[in-house]
């Protein structure tokens, strides 16, 4: 499949976004405060795509999901369990999350073809393909 210019500079865009959000370490990526990206896996089979991404704690009504025929935004609020006087060591990101994962190929996006999980900390999201891939 042929992928338009602006398609394609999408997709040039979000990779050197996530070659370089990579090369930092993990707990010097953001400010406190800021909007964190949590852990996200993609992978694709013949006719679908799983993300899975990593937000442990949260509840159903924590997060949401927006998608179009290119792109899937998972966003949400993780919030800080308790008050501390100091922290000693601080590594869980709390607060407003965003991860956002373009797919140079159009995806169905009616409610039949999304399957949505959360379990253990990770939610999985499997997402049908316009048209299956051929070999």
């Amino acid at each position: 499949m042929k992928r338009s210019p602006d398609d394609e500079a999408e997709w040039i865009r979000a990779e050197v976004n996530r070659v370089f959000s990579e090369a930092i370490p993990y707990r010097w990526r953001q400010e406190r405060g800021s909007v964190w990206h949590p852990p996200t896996d993609v992978y694709e089979t013949d006719d679908s795509v799983a993300v899975i991404v990593e937000i442990a704690g949260l509840k159903e009504e924590d997060y949401e999901l927006t998608l179009t025929s290119r792109t899937l935004i998972v966003a949400g609020h993780r919030r800080d369990p308790a008050d501390k006087l100091a922290y000693h060591q601080m590594e869980i990101r709390y607060g407003e999350f965003r991860t956002r994962v373009y797919f140079p190929w159009p995806l169905r996006d009616t409610d039949e073809a999304i399957e949505a999980t959360y379990e253990d900390g990770f939610l999985r999201i499997i997402l049908r393909k316009a048209q299956p891939r051929r070999a």
